[in-house]
């Protein structure tokens, strides 16, 4: 069963054609690896997924056609993001960032501060002045807050230290175990594909390989 399903979708920003008929299903309960070098349209790729780039084609999330539905609709869905630039709020403090996701009165806080248990000791502590690493744990709870069936992440290990990936590795595969279904764009290809249970390849607008994550680790 596809929690997500992605057909002959198109976008065109300032008059550049990014995405040229992206055709891929996300399996539910697995995560699933968008590849490809810079530039290749997959930031574009989730940005339209969310209804923050307009396309055109078919987005279907759970059977329910998206794709020109606004993004706060989507998100009441059950979907998560988290943007390659992060894009918390420095000035509120760590707790703050985390309860401003939170959609009901039971919040996932168990959740996050067990995969992110430095946050537990932050949680007073102003979300800018924190580390590379710990600013992508905030980004990564915030959207864990609100329970996503779907949760997209955006290039996550981005800037981070080698030993931070790591923990960041160990988080994903718990978020997995956890339930949640993941699109995860990422350039580290082995962290990526180490995680994953299946992966696309994406060059020139078009998705151009997809399988099982592990056959593509041994290719």
């Amino acid at each position: 069963m596809s929690s997500l399903e992605v057909k002959d979708l198109h976008v065109t920003i300032n008059g550049s054609h990014i995405l040229q008929g992206v055709n891929f299903l996300v399996p539910e309960n697995k995560v699933t690896a968008l590849l490809g070098r810079n530039g290749v349209g997959k930031s574009t790729t989730l940005k339209a997924i969310m209804g923050l780039n307009p396309g055109t084609g078919s987005i279907k999330f759970g059977g329910t056609e998206i794709v020109e539905m606004p993004t706060h609709k989507i998100v009441r869905m059950g979907m998560g993001y988290v943007p390659e630039d992060r894009e918390i709020f420095a000035s509120l403090t760590v707790k703050e960032n985390l309860s401003l996701a939170a959609r009901d009165e039971q919040p996932n806080y168990d959740l996050v501060y067990s995969l992110f248990p430095e946050l537990l000791t932050r949680t007073g502590q102003r979300a800018g002045t924190l580390s590379g690493g710990e600013q992508q744990m905030v980004a990564i709870g915030r959207a864990l807050m609100g329970k996503p069936r779907l949760l997209l992440l955006d290039e996550p290990s981005h800037g981070l230290a080698p030993k931070i990936v790591q923990e960041l590795h160990d988080a994903l595969v718990a978020i997995h175990r956890s339930g949640v279904t993941t699109l995860l764009v990422e350039q580290n290809t082995q962290l990526a594909l180490s995680v994953a249970q299946r992966a696309l390849v994406l060059q020139n607008g078009e998705v151009v390989l997809s399988g099982p994550a592990s056959e593509l680790l041994n290719d």
